[in-house]
């Protein structure tokens, strides 16, 4: 089923997300239509919170990028096939260098930044089976990580660029809290709440 993405200035954003159990409603079909969300609006993840839902969850599918054309062939074949959710996810170590690479949110549609992250990332989580994980990763899947992990912490990536990237993008985001912007798939507005 495909939900509708909260939009930039709901206080769900804003939220840190909650640890769930294996006990949680209906948990496989969540995790189902968020994959299909995030597919229908031609995103590599989606956190809970941009569904409404302050718990700690998301999703990364970054097979998009294994066709950009500064991956390797090998990091191509890892990001074709790196499909996850990540359930109470906590980052333990962030490493390396920084680097920028152009960043959007499906919360925040026609927003983009570069935005400067770490190129590794050691992440503990649970998949959907609530099978425990740690591993370390790095590239471009690390930077969907990090942006998603973001989310279930109350972060957003305009959170990450300079004040003059801020003041130039306020007339874009106070557009998409009004709900006068018409992105091709479902949102909700958070000035349209209760309408």
């Amino acid at each position: 089923m495909i939900l509708p993405i909260v939009g930039y200035g709901d206080p769900v954003l804003r939220k840190v997300g909650e640890n769930i159990g294996p006990d949680y409603p209906e948990l496989a079909d969540l995790v189902e239509n968020m994959f299909e969300t995030m597919h229908r609006a031609h995103g590599v993840g989606l956190a809970a919170p941009q569904i409404g839902l302050a718990i700690r969850l998301f999703v990364v599918d970054c097979a998009p990028f294994a066709e950009n054309d500064d991956v390797t062939e090998e990091e191509a074949l890892f990001l074709s096939t790196y499909k996850k959710a990540f359930i109470n996810a906590k980052i333990l170590a962030e490493e390396g260098e920084e680097w920028a690479f152009n960043e959007g949110c499906l919360s925040i549609p026609d927003v983009n930044e570069d935005v400067y992250r770490k190129e590794l990332v050691t992440i503990e989580y649970y998949d959907e089976n609530f099978v425990k994980h740690v591993e370390q990763i790095g590239g471009l899947a690390a930077r969907v990580i990090q942006h998603e992990y973001d989310h279930i912490e109350g972060i957003l990536f305009t959170d990450k660029i300079n004040s003059l990237k801020k003041r130039l993008n306020a007339r874009r985001l106070q557009n998409i809290f009004e709900g006068k912007i018409v992105p091709n798939y479902k949102m909700k507005f958070a000035s349209k709440k209760g309408r």
